[in-house]
């Protein structure tokens, strides 16, 4: 099964995170505007879909079971959810291709929301990388979230990205984190293995976080590379060589997230700032999304082959 945070039955970390909303959507203080600010791949969203499910399935037949910290995939809301047919839950992510979050996703969730609700359970709109919002997609949100119908709650979850502050100022913020030992442990969890009998040791840093190293292990196996022999140089120059940057479109964010590690790590040891040079270089091909060729050929020169 592909890593996916709304069928992650089991949370295996951020369990005091968890209680801790919990209690205050029992004493009815839950805000109905969250902001889940931390590094991508921690967690976060999976948190998010096991809040949602505890509130959900509280009357259901199946539960959520919070001594376990465990969606029972019997349960009903559970299954609605990930057949997009859920009537309380709305979902605002950024679509294959894409390079923004569409206004009209916007504008068609809230008209889901103004419409009668078929039961008397909240509902929850989950905004997963909010980084992809743009100015309009964000202004048709504000309005929104202003005065938000009664029982309706937002959660946005912010992948330590700058987000307009018109925006992030109406939520309250819960920031997220793990330590190098909790990040190891839920690697290990989710490829049930040690991760130090499949991966170089190059590759395990507390700068990737455990979705991330489990998508670079996915990734290698689907594409027959090597990953326990194979250093973080080589990796890198086998994704430019082979042009998986571009055709893997949903995994270039982690790739870059690669690249960079490698540019601190070359700063640090050739004592020169490598990384700022070439990370002003990967956010202006981000920010207008120039051709990667160029970038790829100076990478090659001065980091890859130097």
């Amino acid at each position: 099964m592909k890593l996916n945070p709304s069928n992650q039955l089991e949370l295996f970390i951020h369990g005091n995170e968890l209680k801790n909303l919990i209690t205050l959507y029992h004493e009815d203080k839950l805000p109905n505007k969250i902001l889940l600010k931390g590094q991508k791949g921690i967690g976060k969203s999976t948190l998010a879909y096991h809040l949602i499910n505890f509130v959900l399935s509280k009357n259901e037949e199946f539960p959520y079971d919070i001594d376990l910290f465990k969606i029972n995939e019997k349960n009903k809301s559970f299954k609605l959810i990930n057949n997009g047919s859920c009537p309380n839950f709305f979902l605002i992510d950024i679509q294959v291709d894409k390079k923004n979050i569409n206004i009209d996703q916007i504008r068609n969730i809230i008209q889901e929301l103004n419409k009668s609700s078929l039961n008397n359970k909240p509902k929850f709109v989950l905004i997963d990388n909010s980084e992809y919002l743009n100015k309009s997609s964000i202004n048709v949100l504000l309005k929104e979230i202003e005065e938000p119908n009664d029982n309706i709650y937002f959660i946005l979850i912010q992948n330590q990205k700058t987000l307009l502050s018109t925006l992030t100022s109406r939520f309250i913020k819960f920031n997220i984190n793990l330590t190098n030992k909790e990040s190891n442990f839920i690697i290990n969890k989710l490829i049930n293995e040690d991760i130090h009998n499949l991966v170089n040791s190059d590759f395990i840093n507390y700068y990737f976080s455990p979705g991330n190293v489990y998508r670079i292990i996915e990734f290698c196996d689907e594409n027959n590379i090597d990953l326990k022999n194979i250093e973080l140089r080589d990796f890198i120059h086998t994704l430019i060589q082979n042009n998986h940057i571009k055709k893997q479109k949903n995994l270039r964010y982690v790739f870059y997230e690669v690249i960079e590690y490698l540019l601190k790590k070359k700063s640090i040891l050739l004592n020169m700032d490598y990384y700022s040079y070439f990370v002003k270089k990967i956010e202006k091909i981000n920010k207008f999304n120039l051709d990667e060729e160029s970038f790829f050929i100076e990478l090659n020169d001065k980091i890859l082959n130097g």
